[in-house]
């Protein structure tokens, strides 16, 4: 063998890439798709890198964003390398072919995280799976937290987003070399990658970018700019310096990081509160990203493949036994569900009918779940019958209490339950077979836009990977999202005991403060 062979080189638009044949699959990690977004290009849109001369070395993963670390309750279910360095708006190709003339399909990765975590250097994420199965699988770091997702008057809004929007360009430009196809390419992410591919889906930019897209427990949303705001005025208050991104840089990055983290200590995807979000910004984002996806004048012709885990909850509640101080907290944590939600007091009171033996934990993550995703999924699947396929994950972890919860489908999606990255949050003895589906049904969806399953129709078909062979149900829990179509909303804020389930609007919110608070307090 050829060093050549050993060692294949690309030509990127901005310069060669030396990359390394592993088990059969051509890697190529840390390449550059924009220019370090710090100095003068702090809180800025990114920019193209400096072309080099000669070839690079792209055998290991550029440097990750900066972020915080995982709390200790979170660390013991959930990896996040980090890798120093200014360079982290890279991406990783593995392809089978590094052959121009392949035309291969092509599969983008947006991690999740919260916005605020994560990369595209954890283990789990290994796209040699992929790529060993005909798709050429890129992965992609973008900034996060405030570095790509505060909101200030002195600098453009969504700048992690637009790195995701770069990477997407690059991919359009320069995967054709690596063997792909750019115009079979499929936009997935999980989480807070999937609001992301959900923005970008909808974004007027990205037209002719995005062929299919997959999200994982994750719908199309942007975040109301005050909520986005108040995570930015609390820090800079904590820092005593002005909410300008001007200020934000002159401070220690390490500061930041640590100042972050104790401000969004108390937010969380049940609880709510102040977080880092993508907002409507009238450029990238002119619009709502769901409404301009339902109105039908959004991503025409792109094919979806979007679902859930049945108990996405729990791993927001698990760590750190939250489960059962919620349960103690019974009817506050109810009326904060109410508020996070905005729903009146037929909707927990229904959930409550149908799942009779259910504590209060339960209820709640089972409303938040399907307010924010079964309930937007469902609307944006409903305009697009044909060309939508739905999925629950339903195998419920070995590792006690988690349950089928938030991002364990992970680790069957890309086959890579073998590493003891997914055996955190799956425990011993994760069934291949299930893997082997899971995996098989994304390939084929990224070649051809049919996962395998009926597309979505009236009958409301959804595929359910859990224990034994997965099988399409037809309209499984519908009874729940009834209750959100025949319900009222919930009330003006008016007088009530924040004890009564019934209590409407000021009341509420006065219950999901206290929850945040108590909730915060245990996470310490």
């Amino acid at each position: 063998m050829t060093a050549d062979q050993a060692n294949p080189v690309v030509r990127t638009p901005y310069g060669a890439v030396r990359g390394r044949y592993e088990q059969g699959v051509a890697a190529f990690r840390g390449i550059p798709y924009a220019a370090p977004p710090f100095g003068p290009r702090r809180f800025r849109p990114p920019e193209p890198p400096e072309p080099w001369n000669g070839v690079r070395d792209a055998g290991a993963f550029g440097p990750t964003a900066p972020k915080p670390p995982y709390s200790e309750a979170f660390g013991q279910y959930l990896s996040d390398p980090e890798i120093a360095g200014d360079d982290c708006l890279n991406l990783n190709v593995w392809t089978p072919q590094p052959d121009p003339g392949a035309r291969l399909p092509v599969l983008v990765w947006l991690h999740g995280g919260a916005l605020t975590r994560g990369s595209s250097a954890v283990p789990v994420y290994n796209g040699a799976t992929f790529a060993r199965d005909g798709v050429v699988c890129v992965s992609v770091n973008y900034r996060l937290g405030v570095e790509g997702y505060g909101l200030f008057p002195d600098a453009p809004p969504n700048p992690g987003l637009r790195d995701q929007l770069a990477a997407l360009r690059w991919v359009h430009d320069a995967i054709g070399a690596f063997g792909g196809d750019p115009d079979q390419v499929t936009l997935c992410g999980q989480s807070a990658g999937a609001i992301s591919a959900g923005a970008l889906l909808a974004a007027p930019a990205s037209r002719g970018l995005i062929r299919r897209a997959v999200l994982q427990s994750g719908a199309p949303e942007a975040s109301e700019r005050d909520k986005v705001r108040r995570m930015v005025r609390r820090m800079a208050t904590r820092l005593k310096i002005p909410a300008t991104a001007e200020a934000f840089a002159a401070v220690d990055r390490d500061l930041l990081l640590h100042t972050q983290a104790e401000v969004g200590r108390l937010s969380s995807p049940v609880l709510g509160g102040p977080a880092f979000g993508i907002v409507v910004d009238g450029d990238l984002v002119p619009r709502d990203p769901l409404q301009a996806l339902v109105d039908g004048d959004a991503a025409q012709g792109v094919e979806l493949l979007m679902g859930w885990t049945r108990d996405e909850y729990r791993l927001w509640l698990v760590p750190g036994g939250l489960v059962e101080h919620v349960d103690r907290l019974g009817p506050v944590a109810l009326a904060g569900a109410m508020a996070r939600c905005r729903a009146g007091h037929e909707v927990p009171r229904g959930y409550r009918a149908l799942r009779p033996d259910a504590g209060a934990a339960e209820i709640v993550g089972q409303m938040v779940t399907d307010h924010l995703l079964r309930l937007p999924l469902h609307r944006l699947a409903d305009v697009r019958p044909g060309t939508a396929h739905l999925y629950e994950f339903a195998w419920p972890s070995r590792i006690p209490g988690l349950g089928a919860c938030h991002a364990l489908e992970l680790g069957f999606v890309f086959d890579s339950g073998d590493l003891p990255e997914s055996k955190k949050l799956a425990g011993e003895g994760a069934p291949q077979e299930l893997a082997d589906a899971m995996h098989a049904a994304w390939v084929r969806f990224a070649a051809t836009g049919d996962p395998g399953w009926q597309a979505w129709d009236a009958s409301h078909p959804v595929r359910i990977f859990g224990d034994g062979e997965p099988y399409t149900a037809y309209g499984p829990r519908d009874a729940e999202i009834a209750l959100w179509a025949t319900a009222p909303a919930l009330p003006e804020p008016g007088p009530g005991p924040a004890s009564d389930i019934r209590a409407p609007g000021a009341e509420l919110a006065a219950a999901v403060r206290r929850l945040r608070r108590s909730v915060g307090a245990r996470r310490r």
